[in-house]
């Protein structure tokens, strides 16, 4: 039977922040870990808070978010297992610059900031993951801005559909797509800076011209070279 140490060790192995460290120092930093569980639309943390703690998802799924004082809110990122969030407050000491929000129930491994702190001073596996991890963060939020920008709604969700689908959709042998994670129609339009009955209505448009079918848990894309097309007629 797998030890919680074991299990932690398994969970470090799948995030790309720590999955370069040798065998012995995961089971070292395993003691340094705890973990935390939080219900469907349970808050991990609030924009605001101080940054104290590393966030790396076991299971579960997890949004961050731009709150508005109205109660609307953008969607930056979907996160998965493998991923970690709420690096940038440990880095430079700043509160929370975004909110975080289970989308269903899910684990994470919670390390303090001290010892992250640590861990980047003196692994240069961790160190450079983390260099690799914000530069690629900065270069998608790049691209989203200028999709806020220069793309009509249609383009705007067409670019966002392709762009999920290439990141964590799931791909069956018949050349489909599965977005099978919790994503609703409002989750969508707070990714595109639009309403749930304009995504409503587009996600019609796109059933009918082939791009993808809606299923009851899931999107599935039918033609990513075609959507991507849609993205920038």
């Amino acid at each position: 039977m797998l030890t919680a140490t074991d299990l932690a060790i398994d969970a470090l192995g799948r995030c790309r922040l720590f999955s370069g460290l040798e065998r012995s120092s995961m089971a070292t930093l395993a003691h340094s870990l705890r973990t935390r569980r939080f219900r469907r639309g349970e808050v991990l943390f609030h924009q605001g808070d101080s940054g104290d703690a590393l966030f790396i998802l076991v299971a579960g799924a997890v949004k961050v978010v731009l709150p508005s004082e109205e109660g609307d809110e953008a969607i930056l990122a979907t996160l998965r297992p493998g991923d970690f969030l709420g690096e940038l407050a440990l880095l430079d000491g700043a509160e929370r610059s975004a909110t975080a929000v289970a989308l269903e129930p899910t684990e994470t491994l919670v390390l303090p900031r001290a010892r992250f702190r640590e861990l980047v001073g003196r692994e240069p596996a961790i160190r450079d993951a983390l260099l690799g991890a914000v530069a690629a963060e900065l270069r998608r939020l790049t691209v989203q801005f200028g999709e806020l920008h220069f793309l009509d709604l249609t383009g705007r969700l067409a670019a966002r559909l392709a762009w999920l689908a290439e990141d964590q959709g799931v791909r069956h042998v018949d050349g489909t797509i599965v977005l099978d994670a919790p994503l609703t129609q409002s989750d969508l339009a707070a990714m595109i800076g639009a309403t749930r009955q304009s995504v409503n209505k587009l996600l019609g448009l796109f059933v009918d011209d082939g791009l993808l079918r809606v299923e009851r848990d899931s999107i599935v894309i039918l033609d990513q070279e075609r959507l991507v097309r849609t993205s920038h007629r």
